[in-house]
């Protein structure tokens, strides 16, 4: 990212909730010789440091140590895994009197004399490593746990020693339906668990069901978590999982076990498919000036009072991203926030992240009230539009959804987004659209190289009339050895580089040391490996050694090469000055004849550099013509696949018909919007272009090749062909070629009908337009569809306008948590239902400015974060309609 004020600080604030991949069933060194009899030949040190070596190179940010009843290798994990980053989970696993194996765990804070406690409280009288059975049973030991302050995981549940496998009959029921039961381990997948089990899993069996979330697939959080006796075992399936955290922490364990949907995913299950996300913005000047956000990847909730800024927020990301209001009133909305509220002269900058092709990170500038410039992570400006970079962004304002409803065409972008990713129609076209943007960089790339080359080439003829000039007069031989003795010149240029880099190395060496070991001196006599810490001094100092000892073998190498190269020099200096002195008199000599014999020199090399352009610009206009025969096949192939879009939109109006389960119609009639166009038009050409911009707009069939040809052959065509104004004609002639090939790449849409059925449940379907429904009846419509799957961020102002709480709960919220994973929100709210029941990763809190001198201004950073944050949850009850009772329909996870 480019050091772009305040957007580099944005890194530092708060991201929200984020998967982190555990192990939860890490065990100490001795584990496979106490109880597998087996040695993995490591001492004590050397295994927790190679697995955790391993847990970096797998990407796992948090262990929990859980030896049999004994929580004294917890130590050494901590201590090697603090400098890795690594969260260190103490606890222990400890078998019920029933025999019923429980992974006990508890915040990485806490002592080792607290763990010895809580083992005490366990009934473990003797804290080392065994298979004592606790005298408490299972259900009493989950309590007593919990009461501690930890969290409990049923251990291998299906399987020897688990809970399904120990226990039978009603036992087994009333230990499975214990409210302290939050989260059980399983090896695997819940469809691979035993057949006999598999229906309890998945809370199918009745006599052993649990209440749960309408969205919850098991009955409770299921993790994997497999026994890892030496390095090699984390990466084998089953012995890790993903958890969703703000930071590793046991607040976060307890809320992902509460919210196994939302927060925790299991080896076997799919990676969340990555897509193009907003990753963090800023302001300078306006409203918000200095202020920044960092989004998380899937949903943002933004919360505040009135005027708080809320909106703003909203407004800055569709400016920046220049996108146009799909309605008139929300186009005035959004004009009166960017003139009054942001104001001229003020610049959001926005980081997008996308993935495909390749990953890649853009920063999207746009000062008001200029046109948006896209820029590179090494901060070069790109020939892009915003939407060339995230093509399928929406953002809608207050009631702008509702307010789209009246316009079919602007209605088409909704259904544009439900056209399959593996639909080969759409594939097809994709790779042609990728192909023409391609050959659109190959033509502008041989463009510009031919017109330099030839900029260049243009002195040649002059150079080397006046060259050959110079060798009528002999210069040519008399100059021979001066051009020799400046290459050999060069050439010890590049030596004494090579020589200087490794004398740099050694320099670096040298300020390594002496190493500071004086961290040692704390070592005291309760540490369990005090001896051998205090041995680290002596293996260290062994390493300062050898660090002095290989800077003085560079020092003495280099100090060799300079001997010979200093006997080098001078003998070549001898040789210079012999060279020179003929050269001098040689130049004497051709002064008296009215030559310049340096010139001669200046002019042998610039011909020298030029001489080869000739041919490479053979190769360019080659290479030119290429490029444009073949876009101009491209472009009749994508011609051909736009013929086909209609027929894919049909496909996609008849699959969210199904989708939404009868309840919303969709059709498309096939028509030409031009707001693509009109969009190209304004930025790349800009000016003054209504009244041509508005004729294109109302041309009954406008083909783009045969606007983009009249383009490029001037004003009179433009004139001619359309009517357009001759000003405003001549300035669209003067647009780059670029702008011309962007024009043949553009997909104009058709438009769409959108039908809800409003007759009760089980009366015949009764299909009304949307035009002809009320307000509340078309945003449920509308925004079911705008929640349904794509791979681009989603940004709405306040989407509860014009609905009620049953709807936001029963519909809203369901889709919003299942397409979460798959796509980023970015939402504004005055209710508590979207972000509380949404499990929002990032809520971010907006307050009234409290005067010149507030620090933080509208966007605290204590009002950034998950809702396990307090100063967020606080903030969340005390704004928010219906926080209360939000909260009281999550009391547990809450804690309210």
């Amino acid at each position: 990212m480019p050091e772009t004020s305040p957007l580099q600080n944005a890194s530092a604030l708060p991201k929200g909730a984020r998967f982190c991949r555990c192990a939860f069933q890490v065990n100490p060194a001795h584990y496979s010789q106490t109880f597998r009899g087996s040695d993995h030949g490591m001492d004590e040190r050397t295994y927790v440091r190679k697995l955790l070596d391993r847990c970096i190179d797998l990407e796992i940010e948090v262990i929990a140590v859980t030896d049999h009843n004994d929580a004294g290798s917890i130590a050494i994990f901590q201590e090697e895994a603090r400098p890795r980053g690594i969260t260190v989970f103490p606890g222990f696993e400890v078998a019920s009197s029933e025999g019923v194996h429980v992974l006990c765990l508890y915040s990485p804070e806490t002592t080792d004399g607290a763990l010895q406690r809580y083992l005490g409280q366990l009934d473990i009288t003797k804290p080392e490593p065994s298979t004592s059975l606790s005298k408490k049973s299972f259900s009493d030991l989950l309590k007593c746990v919990r009461e501690q302050g930890g969290v409990t995981i049923a251990a291998h549940v299906t399987h020897d020693k688990g809970l399904l496998h120990t226990l039978h009959g009603q036992a087994r029921v009333n230990a499975w339906r214990d409210p302290n039961l939050v989260c059980v381990q399983i090896p695997g997948s819940v469809d691979d668990a035993p057949e006999d089990k598999r229906p309890i899993l998945k809370n199918q069996n009745a006599d052993y069901r649990r209440e749960t979330s309408p969205d919850a697939t098991t009955a409770v959080a299921i993790v994997n978590a497999g026994d890892v006796t030496k390095p090699e075992d984390l990466a084998a399936p089953g012995s890790t999982c993903w958890v969703k955290m703000t930071e590793p922490s046991l607040e976060g364990l307890r809320q992902a076990f509460l919210d196994p949907v939302s927060r925790i995913r299991l080896g076997s299950d799919p990676v969340p498919e990555a897509h193009a996300e907003f990753v963090a913005m800023s302001w300078q000047g306006g409203f918000l000036d200095g202020r920044a956000i960092c989004f998380n990847e899937n949903l943002n909730v933004l919360i505040g009072g009135r005027g708080t800024g809320k909106s703003t927020v909203i407004e800055s990301l569709r400016h920046v991203l220049d996108l146009e209001p799909l309605g008139q009133d929300a186009k005035v909305a959004h004009d009166g926030i960017v003139k009054h509220v942001l104001k001229n002269g003020t610049r959001i900058s926005l980081v997008v992240r996308v993935h495909h092709p390749a990953r890649r990170e853009y920063v999207i500038e746009r000062t008001v009230p200029n046109a948006a410039v896209v820029k590179d992570d090494a901060g070069q400006t790109l020939p892009y539009r915003p939407i060339d970079v995230v093509p399928r962004a929406q953002v809608f304002g207050q009631h702008e959804i509702s307010e789209l409803t009246k316009d079919g065409e602007k209605l088409t972008r909704l259904l544009d987004r439900f056209i399959a990713p593996d639909d080969a129609a759409q594939v097809n076209k994709a790779e042609k659209k990728h192909g023409l943007a391609e050959s659109r960089k190959s033509v502008a790339s041989a463009a510009e190289e031919l017109t330099k080359v030839d900029e260049r080439l243009a002195a040649l003829p002059k150079l080397e009339e006046t060259l050959k000039r110079f060798q009528e007069a002999g210069l040519e031989e008399k100059m021979k050895d001066k051009s020799v003795l400046i290459r050999e010149e060069q050439l010890l240029k590049q030596a004494d580089g090579v020589v200087n880099r490794v004398r740099h190395l050694a320099t670096g060496l040298r300020a390594a040391v002496p190493l500071d070991v004086s961290f040692l001196d704390s070592v005291t006599d309760d540490l369990p490996n005090a001896e051998r810490l205090r041995g680290l001094k002596a293996t260290l100092a062994t390493l300062q050694q050898v660090i002095e000892q290989a800077a003085a073998a560079i020092e003495g190498a280099v100090t060799a090469v300079d001997a010979e190269r200093t006997s080098f020099q001078s003998e070549w200096d001898k040789h210079q000055k012999v060279i020179d002195e003929a050269y001098e008199k040689t130049l004497r000599e051709l002064q008296k004849a009215k030559i310049d014999g340096a010139e001669f020199v200046r002019l042998k090399k610039q011909i020298e550099e030029l001489r080869p352009l000739r041919e490479q610009r053979t190769v360019l206009e080659k290479r030119l013509s290429g490029e444009r025969e073949a876009r101009r096949i491209r472009l009749v192939d994508w011609d051909n696949a736009k013929a086909e879009q209609f027929r894919a939109l049909e496909r996609a109006a008849k699959k969210v018909t199904k989708r939404l389960e009868g309840r919303v119609r969709v059709r498309v009639s096939f028509a030409a919007g031009r707001e693509q166009l009109m969009t190209v038009l304004k930025e790349k050409v800009g000016g003054r272009l209504s009244e041509a911009l508005e004729t294109l707009r109302m041309v009954e069939q406008l083909s783009l090749s045969e606007l983009a040809a009249a383009g490029r052959s001037g004003k009179e065509a433009l004139v001619s062909k359309y009517g357009l104004l001759p000003t405003q004609a001549e300035k669209l002639a003067q647009a780059p070629e670029s702008v011309w090939m962007e024009v043949e790449e553009l997909d104009l849409p058709a438009t769409t009908t959108i039908e809800l059925n409003t007759a009760p449940d089980g009366d015949e379907a009764s299909w009304q337009k949307l035009e002809d429904l009320s307000t509340g009846q078309k945003a449920t419509a509308v925004l079911l569809l705008l929640l349904l799957e794509s791979d681009a961020p989603l940004v709405v102002d306040q989407p509860e306008d014009d609905l009620d709480n049953r709807f936001i709960t029963e519909s809203i919220v369901p889709k919003m948590r299942e397409e979460k994973r798959r796509r980023q929100f970015v939402f504004s709210t005055h209710n508590a239902n979207i972000p509380v029941l949404g499990d929002a990763e990032l809520i971010v809190g907006l307050a009234p400015r409290s005067g010149a001198g507030d620090p933080e201004g509208p966007l605290p950073t204590k009002h950034m974060g998950a809702i396990d944050a307090r100063g967020v949850r606080e903030l969340v009850e005390e704004v928010l309609e219906g926080g209360r009772r939000a909260f009281e329909l999550r009391r547990q996870k809450y804690g309210f």
